[in-house]
């Protein structure tokens, strides 16, 4: 089985306005209101390819009610854990103007609370796929995905972090199966400026020398790139096409590459099943359906 967890999952309020103005009364020209968080974006997508998976983590209020409700309704399984103060978070994404977001704090975590999650973790099992992705509430202590590696050593379940600096630096040392920076973010790891395909690659098995098995780094319009723990390295292009609706695609990438090698156990088609999803979802209205997906893929 599949697990995913968002610490502070959210709805999303995606929202176009096509003459956005400052300090004036707007009117949306297209809304969706969606479960949001990366955790659950991995599951959709995994989902979506027809592979079963449950999501962890922690809801709050009436938003938290509704993100249940929304991620059953895709058809994954939701596992949260229901606090009983404050609310889930509202993230407004203003899809026309790219980029352009407000999220919420998302409410506090108790220890209690995070020592529930940690016990329902150790139920997991040899053969598990554990997805610890995005980041984390204020509220809960900043070495908590480390913790929960160092808890799952030696039970022979396969990791995968998507998160940025030292949430993600700190887990190396537990060798996460896969590991998804951007350029942006690997830069920012080594104080260094990538812009090229190539130039990920030196920085990429630095951190495989630091402990993580697959380094697989997603660069927008530039395409990505594998390193992979069989010592080969893969790089591609961006499929073409037009760019409605970015986010997600990190997320959708995950997904892609652990459905391409759960299904193959071959490096090559889990990098292309990772661009084509993640590409296919910044292609879309929200997160990429399995045909959809499929053609990009054919296209690689």
């Amino acid at each position: 089985m599949i697990y995913t967890v968002t610490f502070n999952p959210s709805l999303d309020y995606i929202v176009s306005v096509e003459d956005f103005q400052l300090g004036m009364t707007n009117r949306t020209d297209s809304e969706l209101l969606l479960p949001g968080g990366k955790g659950i974006n991995v599951s959709t997508v995994l989902k979506n390819l027809g592979i079963e998976n449950t999501a962890l983590g922690f809801t709050a209020g009436f938003t938290g009610n509704e993100i249940r409700r929304k991620v059953e309704e895709i058809g994954v399984k939701a596992d949260f854990i229901q606090i009983r103060e404050g609310v889930s978070r509202i993230n407004l994404k203003l899809k026309s103007i790219d980029g352009t977001e407000i999220n919420g704090q998302g409410p506090d975590i108790g220890k209690e609370k995070v020592e529930e999650l940690l016990s329902r973790l150790d139920g997991l099992r040899e053969g598990d796929v554990l997805v610890l992705a995005g980041s984390i509430p204020a509220s809960m202590p900043d070495d908590i995905y480390k913790n929960i590696m160092k808890r799952l050593t030696g039970k022979g379940i396969m990791i995968a972090v998507d998160a940025t600096r030292d949430l993600l630096v700190n887990v190396l040392e537990y060798h996460p199966f896969l590991i998804k920076p951007n350029n942006h973010e690997l830069g920012e790891i080594f104080d260094a400026e990538i812009k090229t395909r190539e130039e990920v690659i030196p920085y990429a098995r630095k951190l495989q020398e630091m402990g993580a098995c697959n380094v697989l780094v997603s660069m927008a319009g530039e395409g990505a790139v594998l390193a992979a723990s069989d010592g080969s390295c893969h790089m591609a292009p961006a499929p073409k096409g037009n760019l409605v609706n970015a986010v997600g695609a990190g997320d959708s990438m995950v997904a892609g590459f652990l459905a391409g090698w759960m299904e193959k156990k071959d490096y090559v088609h889990a990098f292309h099943m990772g661009i084509a999803a993640g590409s296919a979802s910044a292609f879309s209205e929200y997160l990429a359906k399995r045909e959809e997906i499929e053609a990009v893929y054919q296209t690689i």
